[in-house]
């Protein structure tokens, strides 16, 4: 009797052990891809995966994306600036049959290729294209690792470039370059505004010009302005039309004292040509008498 027991659980216990060799419970989002006697069979999953023990071999391949984080990788760009350069890689496997069979370890392998292929592409980059055209590297990084990766059932989606790091000084230079770029848009801005400016008051003295009482309400405004601001001094512009001819009466004046002092000199000129010039004095001949 007591050998039967032990035989009964004995059995029991193989039975145990071949149906959890034999059962294998997959997710939503896992594949089974199960090898006969070391020969390829049909993918399997999800739910309840039933192997032949001690001939069924069978390996889990997640579908899910996988965040592969790259790690700093020193770069030389195409104007010789080194730079170091971090990146992030979004994959999953859409073929699991392939991902075991074509390559050993699709997770490393990509990796590897991602690393690669980040040096090559950045390499044949100026500085300004890695620090301002990022949208267009990711998309030539995706590609190229894309199509590496196709023979091993790995889609890659995205590549993102995370970080870039540059020598100080080079982050001085980009600084000043900043700075210069900024100040010239500064004095365009500028120009441009005296250039309106300067449109819009030609438009002005059109307007004033064609209606002379546009000119005597400026006039007023401007003192109203003026008295507004509690000033102690007050300025009267007056019109040139009232000063005119007080200045041409002037010009005449200054012209007729300009006539008179050139008659004057004249004058003076004459008189010393006409006076002999000062020598010395002559005598008589003097003859002696006898």
């Amino acid at each position: 009797m007591t050998t039967i027991i032990v035989l009964l659980c004995v059995v029991i216990t193989l039975l145990a052990v071949l149906a959890s060799s034999s059962i294998r419970v997959l997710r939503e989002y896992e594949r089974a891809v199960v090898f006969r006697l070391g020969r390829l069979v049909d993918l399997k999953g999800p739910g309840l995966v039933l192997l032949i023990p001690a001939i069924d071999r069978m390996e889990r391949v997640s579908l899910r994306t996988v965040t592969l984080k790259i790690p700093v990788q020193e770069v030389i760009t195409h104007d010789n600036v080194p730079a170091k350069v971090t990146a992030v890689a979004y994959f999953r496997v859409v073929d699991a049959d392939r991902a075991i069979v074509e390559v050993e370890d699709f997770l490393a392998a990509t990796l590897q290729i991602a690393q690669t292929t980040l040096r090559s592409i950045l390499g044949k980059a100026d500085l300004d294209a890695l620090l301002g055209e990022r949208e267009r590297l990711n998309e030539d990084l995706q590609k190229v690792i894309d199509q590496q990766t196709e023979p091993w059932g790995v889609k890659v989606t995205t590549v993102e470039i995370k970080d870039v790091e540059i020598p100080a000084n080079m982050q001085r230079a980009i600084a000043r370059q900043a700075e210069a770029e900024r100040e010239r848009r500064a004095k365009i801005i500028n120009a441009e505004a005296e250039f309106q400016a300067s449109a819009k008051l030609v438009e002005a003295a059109d307007v004033i010009s064609r209606n002379p009482t546009t000119l005597q309400l400026r006039y007023l405004q401007t003192l109203s302005a003026m008295g507004g601001e509690n000033n102690s001094t007050v300025v009267f512009p007056m019109p040139l039309d009232l000063v005119r001819p007080f200045l041409t009466a002037a010009k005449d004046a200054a012209s007729t004292d300009d006539g008179d002092a050139r008659a004057r000199f004249e004058a003076q000129a004459n008189l010393a040509a006409m006076i002999p010039p000062a020598g010395p004095e002559t005598r008589a001949p003097h003859h002696a008498s006898n």
